[in-house]
């Protein structure tokens, strides 16, 4: 991505690092008045491994990769590099001893130990109040219930807990804190106060005391440290906390903000939504379990959770282990000359939150729901990949039109960012059912908001209410937009 009609804007070099659920990004961009360039320099796979029965992270690969990355981002670059941020997936977090080492590799969102937990704790805290302190979806893996299980199986206590993004930002050497947007999706900070809530610590038996320091998107929390501080490149480099959460930054990186436009973060997962100035916390919001997550200052993506390429990257994982390989193009290409299915697959439903087995899993669902199975064999991955694409169609449709009642909002069009807005078919397929106008926006998206955001930060840009101001970070958005265009 480059541009090389200059802006006037002071040179600026920061590195963006995109932690997700299967690959890592650490890209550069390179801002200057006689053009600039923004590009993925390092991309490596991820993925929790299964040990003794559990799914855990990798943090010591997840983080060779990532200094690899920032190697070579030094090499690229044209001059010293002033900042470097990091967001990611939310929920999962790293229990640290005093030095912030590590006590063990972090589970994984997608390990089962939690799923009788929300319920057992909804007893001592209905959900209505959790709900209403929060506005946070009730979902099985977020922060609150994972910490619970924590304490019920005795696992090493230390000093704090650092969300996967925050960790990386205090590995290489900043001070340990929350990101607000990252937070709210903890289920354990109040909606209104921005604040961590001491009724549900008290419900939930959690020490408060081992929560970080909360800050505001566009915090600057110290300066690069270690082995790659001695690059020149790196002598001065400053540590940011952008919207730690992915799907935040990715929100900040939309360059187009109008009321009467929803949004789609399309990847594992799909993140379906829309932007309001305040959390919204009715009983109708309750009731249809839509999320309010932190925004830039104070703002509220008023979104749900949908199983999203999650399905097919799974399917495609099983058919490769049967000794066939396809491709998501090829697949897409196949079901443009399928009839739609008789019926849709409940994308949502539990069983296909687990990993493994996945065309197993859904007929299982199929079955559940009185419907007839599909062929499991590899060569009928075209029938499992067009139930899922004219599924998810129709849920993304499902959930734009609850979103819209609910919040009072008519949208016009809907705005599909992440790697998931190149699948053609699965687009054409949401315009025809929602009669929305489809716009792609940017593939790397959080990328963008990510480095939006520490922009606004090194520029000194604040906004009236909360951290960096969403006019600045949406000018630059618009600016880095440009450059994947």
């Amino acid at each position: 991505m480059s541009d090389s009609s200059g802006s006037g804007a002071k040179p600026r070099r920061v590195v963006a690092i995109d932690l997700g659920a299967e690959s890592c990004r650490v890209s550069l961009l390179n801002w200057h008045p006689q053009g600039a360039t923004l590009r993925i320099v390092h991309r490596f796979h991820n993925g929790p491994h299964e040990r003794d029965g559990h799914l855990y992270w990798n943090i010591p690969g997840l983080r060779e990769g990532l200094l690899e990355g920032l190697r070579l981002a030094a090499r690229e670059a044209s001059g010293p590099i002033d900042s470097i941020g990091v967001d990611g997936w939310a929920v999962d977090y790293v229990r640290v001893n005093g030095n912030y080492q590590p006590l063990q590799d972090p589970f994984c969102y997608r390990d089962p130990r939690t799923e009788k937990i929300p319920a057992r704790f909804w007893e001592t805290l209905p959900a209505e109040r959790l709900y209403a302190i929060t506005g946070v979806q009730m979902l099985r893996f977020n922060t609150l219930y994972q910490l619970i299980a924590d304490r019920d199986a005795g696992l090493p206590d230390g000093p704090c807990w650092l969300n996967l993004p925050e960790y990386i930002l205090c590995s290489l050497g900043g001070r340990p804190v929350s990101e607000f947007t990252l937070a709210t999706h903890t289920q354990l900070l109040s909606a209104t106060d921005r604040a961590w809530s001491p009724e549900i610590f008290r419900a939930a038996g959690l020490d408060q005391s081992k929560v970080p320091e909360l800050v505001p998107p566009g915090t600057i929390v110290g300066q690069l440290k270690g082995e790659l501080a001695q690059l020149p490149e790196f002598w001065n480099t400053k540590l940011i906390a952008p919207s730690c959460h992915d799907t935040g930054s990715a929100v900040a990186g939309i360059p187009h903000s109008g009321d009467d436009c929803a949004f789609i973060s399309s990847g594992t997962w799909s993140l379906v939504g829309t932007v309001l100035d305040r959390p919204c916390l009715s009983e109708a919001a309750f009731k249809q379990n839509i999320s309010n997550e932190g925004g830039l200052e104070g703002s509220s993506r008023f979104l749900k959770n949908v199983n999203g390429m999650w399905l097919i990257e799974e399917s495609m994982r099983h058919w490769h282990s049967q000794g066939k390989d396809w491709s998501v193009a090829s697949l897409i290409e196949a079901c443009r000359s399928l009839p739609a299915p008789k019926a849709f697959l409940d994308v949502d439903h539990s069983e296909l939150l687990l990993s493994g087995h996945m065309p197993q899993r859904i007929n299982s669902v199929l079955k559940l729901s009185g419907h007839a199975p599909l062929p499991e064999d590899p060569e009928a991955a075209p029938q499992f990949a067009n139930l899922i694409f004219h599924s998810l169609a129709a849920r993304y449709t499902e959930v734009l039109r609850m979103i819209s009642e609910v919040a009072g909002k008519k949208f016009r069009s809907v705005y599909i960012v992440g790697g998931g807005n190149r699948n053609t078919f699965l687009n054409r397929l949401l315009q025809e059912r929602s009669g929305l106008q489809v716009i792609r926006g940017p593939v790397e998206c959080s990328t963008i908001g990510n480095a939006a955001i520490q922009l606004a930060a090194l520029e000194g840009r604040t906004g009236s209410n909360f951290g960096v101001s969403r006019a600045a970070v949406a000018e630059w958005s618009r600016r880095l937009a440009a450059l994947e265009g």
